[in-house]
């Protein structure tokens, strides 16, 4: 297989064929402790919130780098008219819950996308990380982690070859 021919079929690549299992992700409640936000944000980029694990209703997301606001003091946060105050996130500034520092602006893109639907919006937006949504079901996520792996295993299964720029040899990926 061809590099070119592995990219096309990469790209036309259903992100529900490829995304992980919702039981594999990081997801809490609304109605979660920050405590137990912070656990698991010790080793994942992001926690799903969702308004119970029954229905999945997506909620908002909780970024690592958001861990941020939840330490500062709220004197610390600078306000913008028109703008949610992100004074509140803070634990000194009365936040306790999931709910409570969730960013509900998520990133989200529908299941029957394409890979190069994923590629294009993560660009656009500088993310590394959609959730993948039916409607407002969480139904997975896709992040640049998972189309690495998928990437590579296609050209591993593929037995695809890279050509290197200014040099006539060729090598195998891994």
């Amino acid at each position: 297989m061809e590099l070119e021919s592995a990219l096309g079929k990469f790209h036309s690549l259903k992100l529900a064929s490829i995304m992980p299992k919702p039981e594999s992700m990081p997801v809490v409640t609304e109605d979660t402790d920050i405590m137990s936000v912070l656990k698991i944000l010790r080793t994942r980029h992001h926690v799903w919130v969702v308004k119970d694990k029954r229905s999945m209703e997506l909620v908002g997301v909780i970024h690592y780098l958001d861990v941020m606001d939840i330490f500062l003091p709220p004197d610390a946060h600078k306000f913008k008219l028109g703008m949610t105050s992100r004074t509140l996130r803070s634990l000194l500034g009365g936040a306790e819950k999931a709910g409570d520092v969730a960013e509900r602006e998520v990133l989200a893109i529908e299941d029957t996308a394409t890979v190069l639907d994923a590629l294009i919006k993560m660009r656009r937006y500088r993310s590394q990380v959609l959730a993948v949504v039916e409607g407002d079901i969480l139904v997975g996520e896709i992040s640049l982690r998972i189309l690495i792996d998928e990437f590579l295993r296609l050209l591993r299964v593929g037995g695809a070859t890279w050509k290197s720029l200014g040099s006539s040899s060729q090598s195998e990926l891994p």
